[in-house]
């Protein structure tokens, strides 16, 4: 028996429960059971509109009356294309109650990846925001799409009560949401779906190649979203947990945890469409929710807004990141904010990815440890394998986080090898995902996020991880946010290159650069400093928020091959 077995981090469950009785049924069943428990508790909050769950459900049920009768049967799959808004949330329900699957995108996606998407996922049927017609449109004879659904940011159920309807959209093809809403159909009949099947599609990230569907089922969502709510407790006491919902639902955080582990534990959601920080700060001022999430980089906007310092921000009982390295200095400054607004809570990483649904590890209350992303939720198991084998590695030594547990997705879709890789059926018979990223795990239990396997700079034969000289960068008092990127050279094979905001921005000169390269050789070996630095007013983000590094990569491979100098693949 390994210490992984032993699962150390029992201990710091307090009353957490250890394992957790997930109902076996469909979303849309387990949210109509917090309908029958919390008919009059508002579910979602969208731009002042308080939907209370009992009507909620009536929305989902007519939802999915339209859609059938539009055609969407059991086995089918509905694109959604929106952002955080309540034409999204519900519509993925519908989905569900029809016994047919969800493929969630981003809403800006370009024309071609919109095409990839709906033909990986055979949708024939599409919900999208009506500015957006034209992409779809053009991708219409390629991807043998049916039946697109419009609809407007406003044009949610309770915006739209006592205006006209519009008129019928010109294009046979184009359905217009607030009209299928208005109709009369006939009830879905039940479906045969188990909570086994497939639910929804979402994709992974798609920095480098072509973006995988990661295909996950009912239990998948049902156990993530419950063992993420029992941690975080989403009661307390009589305090029902409110949720802002600040990441999209195309995502796995925004749709896992922000939405649908709210709604299956009667906790409400606050939907946002469009973050800013001063719209998030006037929410936590004017709502007072008690748990906010988000990726590192919403928090460092965040405590920069000057309306945060007018909060009350005694009202947080739960503030998470992940999906990203959490640098120390944000962390004080969120923290220092809300201690001076009447708050206690700390800003605690967690960790999660979409071959999971999303966070499958937090810090729990009170046993906050600096660099750890804590420990993982009720029924899932982790351990540390030697990079490419199935063989666990001592306490405190480096390898590859590998995953078991209810969470675990289903596979890939359309894609065997890369399942079969990813997911492996270890000695123990049980099936663990193989992560692709580096941990160690303390004698305490608590994980310790590294690097991702493939994010690895081969430098003159040394290997170059960014995160550990991003962290060094982060600890000089001028700098805002740092990107470590490899760019291709002959002698090296790849050189390191720091990419820099600055706190200040007119410090930017050869000087700086000077003490940024002097103070990395101060904590790092010197393979590992950077051999130059960059200084710009912002980086680049994902879709997501975090700092897209891949962006950064391809654009200094395009500078070589304009000047005559790349000479890779």
């Amino acid at each position: 028996m390994t210490i992984y077995d032993q699962k150390p981090w029992l201990k710091f469950y307090g009353d957490v429960p250890v394992s957790i009785d997930y109902p076996r049924v469909t979303m849309v069943e387990a949210l109509m059971q917090s309908v029958q428990r919390n008919p009059d508790t508002v579910a979602y909050d969208f731009m002042d509109y308080s939907s209370i769950y009992k009507q909620f459900a009536r929305d989902i049920d007519q939802c999915a009356a339209a859609l059938a009768a539009e055609g969407l049967k059991q086995g089918d799959c509905l694109t959604i294309a929106l952002p955080t808004i309540p034409q999204g949330v519900i519509a993925f329900y519908a989905v569900n109650k029809i016994g047919a699957v969800a493929s969630m995108i981003h809403p800006l996606s370009t024309a071609r990846e919109i095409a990839f998407y709906l033909t990986l996922s055979k949708s024939r049927m599409a919900l999208i925001l009506e500015d957006h017609y034209a992409k779809f449109k053009e991708v219409e004879k390629e991807t043998g799409l049916q039946t697109l659904i419009i609809t407007g940011a406003a044009d949610s159920i309770n915006s739209a009560a006592g205006k006209p309807l519009p008129a019928e959209p010109a294009d046979p093809m184009v359905k217009s949401w607030r009209r299928l809403m208005a109709g009369s159909y006939p009830p879905v009949p039940p479906s045969t779906m188990g909570p086994d099947d497939m639910a929804a599609i979402l994709y992974s990230g798609g920095t480098t190649g072509q973006p995988k569907g990661i295909m996950l089922s009912n239990y998948n969502f049902i156990s993530e979203g419950l063992m993420t709510a029992a941690f975080r407790k989403i009661t307390h006491g009589d305090k029902q947990m409110v949720m802002v919902a600040s990441l999209p639902i195309f995502h796995g955080f925004g749709l896992g945890i922000c939405c649908n582990a709210m709604f299956i534990s009667g906790g409400t959601s606050i939907l946002v469409p469009t973050f800013t920080p001063d719209t998030l700060a006037e929410i936590i001022h004017k709502k007072k929710p008690t748990a906010i999430s988000g990726v590192p980089t919403l928090y460092d906007a965040l405590i920069r807004s000057p309306l945060l310092e007018k909060a009350d921000l005694g009202c947080l009982l739960s503030a998470t990141v992940g999906a990203d390295t959490l640098p120390r200095t944000v962390k004080e400054r969120f923290e220092d904010i809300v201690r001076r607004r009447g708050g206690s809570v700390q800003l605690v990483e967690g960790y999660g990815l979409t071959e999971a649904v999303t966070g499958i590890m937090l810090t729990p209350a009170n046993a906050y440890r600096e660099g750890s992303v804590g420990i993982p939720c009720p029924d899932m198991e982790a351990k540390i394998v030697k990079s490419g084998t199935q063989e666990t590695v001592p306490v405190s030594e480096e390898g590859e986080l590998c995953i078991s547990g209810p969470a675990v997705m289903m596979g890939y879709l359309e894609q065997p090898e890369e399942t079969a890789k990813t997911l492996q059926r270890h000695a123990d018979g049980k099936i663990w995902l193989h992560t692709g990223d580096i941990f160690s795990m303390s004698e305490e239990g608590f994980f310790y996020f590294k690097l991702r396997l493939k994010r690895m700079i081969k430098s003159s034969g040394m290997n170059v991880y960014p995160a550990q000289v991003e962290a060094v960068l982060y600890l000089h008092p001028d700098v805002r946010d740092a990107c470590v990127i490899g760019v291709p050279d002959e002698a090296q094979i790849e050189r390191v290159k720091a990419v820099v905001v600055l706190k200040d921005t007119a410090k930017a000169a050869p000087a700086m650069i000077e003490e940024l390269i002097r103070h990395c050789r101060e904590h790092l070996i010197k393979w590992s400093c950077p051999r130059e630095v960059e200084f710009r007013d912002s980086l680049p983000l994902t879709r997501v928020g975090k700092i897209a590094f891949t962006v950064l990569e391809q654009e200094e491979i395009a500078k070589l091959k304009a000047a005559g100098k790349y000479t890779g693949k």
